[in-house]
């Protein structure tokens, strides 16, 4: 039984160059998601529905998924104070452990859900990704924080200063890859961030890179898992004539290329395009692909399930 508060945090200031600013508008009531994974049993939906309703808070949009061959159950709910006074949420967090987390076995967390999650974005020479979430999170389409890029080129450290993001360059030496991920690593905690994302990063982490970010890690995958790994995966594609190529966002694990999918989108090809157009239709796939992994998992959609990935949209 784990249990996690999150409460709502500034966020950094945004840079002049188009990020939006606060509006003088009155604001909604305040929302707050409850995230629970359990064994499954008979009463999981009315307990959680139950214990918000006796405690002042009114629901605003549930997802739940059973799982009958894990025997899982999931719930992520969003609620709101319903006027008479809302406790807060360690105090919320403290009863429901008693009345409900206890007696179904749960894993669960509260946390308040104007609360950003704070990312480091990792990039080589590639800058699709990287530019599509920059852009997406200074608009505000992205409900994340950017709080460093990380890179072992200087490729894109223009592209990350302009939008006012701390470029940490850190390349890899001959023998000393596992210092390089300690700086890494330590940088990850240093900025307080909960999710890396590995933005085109061409490197694979080591084991014990892989184990340190066990679920706070998403990879984009240039390919329609499972399917062509390696290099020029476009260029294997097209030599093969296949007709679908697509991208897949997954979590970063031990297993190379293997860790529980989030999400996959695919296109339609045929033998008169050449694999330079192919490259082009997966670049765009892997950058809606990413984002949409991003987002989910930062208003805490994505629960881990044995090796897959149980999405509530």
């Amino acid at each position: 039984m784990t249990t996690t508060i999150e409460a709502s945090r500034p966020t950094a200031a945004r840079a002049e160059h188009g990020r939006t600013s606060e509006s003088h508008a009155a604001k909604p009531p305040a929302l707050y998601t409850l995230t629970t994974a359990c064994p499954d049993a008979t009463g999981i939906v009315a307990a959680i529905a139950g214990f918000l309703a006796a405690n002042n808070a009114t629901i605003t949009e549930a997802q739940h998924h059973n799982d009958p061959r894990t025997r899982m159950s999931f719930m992520r709910t969003v609620f709101r104070d319903d006027g008479h006074g809302l406790a807060a949420l360690e105090a919320l967090d403290r009863l429901f452990a008693e009345q409900v987390g206890k007696k179904f076995q749960m894993h669960w967390r509260f946390q308040a859900a104007a609360r950003h999650c704070r990312v480091v974005l990792a990039v080589s020479r590639q800058g699709h990704c990287l530019n599509s979430i920059l852009h997406r999170w200074s608009t505000g389409t992205l409900p994340i924080e950017v709080v460093a890029v990380v890179s072992n080129h200087q490729d894109m450290r223009s592209l990350a200063e302009w939008h006012g993001v701390p470029y940490h360059y850190l390349p890899i030496i001959d023998g000393r890859k596992a210092e390089q991920e300690q700086r890494m690593i330590e940088l990850f905690e240093k900025v307080d961030a909960e999710l890396l994302v590995l933005a085109r990063y061409m490197q694979i982490l080591s084991g014990d890179a892989c184990r340190y970010f066990d679920g706070k890690a998403i990879n984009i995958h240039h390919s329609f898992l499972p399917g062509f790994k390696g290099a020029k995966a476009y260029h294997q594609a097209y030599e093969r004539g296949v007709k679908l190529i697509g991208a897949t966002a997954h979590y970063v694990t031990t297993d190379l290329d293997e860790g529980p999918i989030i999400e996959q989108e695919v296109a339609r090809v045929d033998h008169t395009q050449s694999a330079e157009d192919l490259t082009v239709i997966g670049s765009e796939l892997e950058t809606v692909v990413l984002n949409r992994a991003i987002k989910w998992h930062a208003e805490r959609r994505v629960f881990r399930n044995a090796k897959t990935t149980v999405v509530l949209k």
